[in-house]
């Protein structure tokens, strides 16, 4: 049985190489709109990316704020709906859609080739 759909549950980096691949396996991805593709942690992309902006503000409420507002901006661009956008998955669908969704999966494998010949062509029977 080959895979047509695939439904990625997981997060981070992890998920964005699975949607990679079977986008080139041509194997259709669906997540969940709380789903996070980012490239890593979030909260560790933001102090790394904007630590001398943030080093540069003195005040330690401030820069938290300042960090905080960059968490939340991050967040927002990492979402599912707006990799979908961006060509990194193929649908979002609901937590309540999910059973739903994986039995139609199941049922609509492409179909088997039929063979011609011997399976094992090396033995001889």
């Amino acid at each position: 049985m080959s895979i047509s759909a695939l439904l990625i549950a997981n997060r981070g980096e992890i998920a964005i190489r699975i949607a990679r691949a079977a986008g080139d396996l041509g194997i259709r991805t669906v997540a969940w709109p709380t789903a996070e593709y980012a490239g890593m942690n979030i909260e560790g992309a933001v102090k790394l990316g904007h630590r001398k902006e943030l080093a540069a503000i003195e005040d330690p409420e401030a820069r938290r704020q300042e960090f905080d507002d960059r968490v939340e901006q991050a967040y927002e661009t990492a979402r599912a709906v707006n990799a979908g956008t961006g060509g990194g998955i193929d649908d979002v669908i609901g937590p309540a859609e999910t059973r739903t969704w994986i039995a139609s999966s199941l049922r609509r494998p492409p179909p088997t080739a039929v063979r011609e010949g011997k399976k094992y062509a090396y033995i001889d029977t």
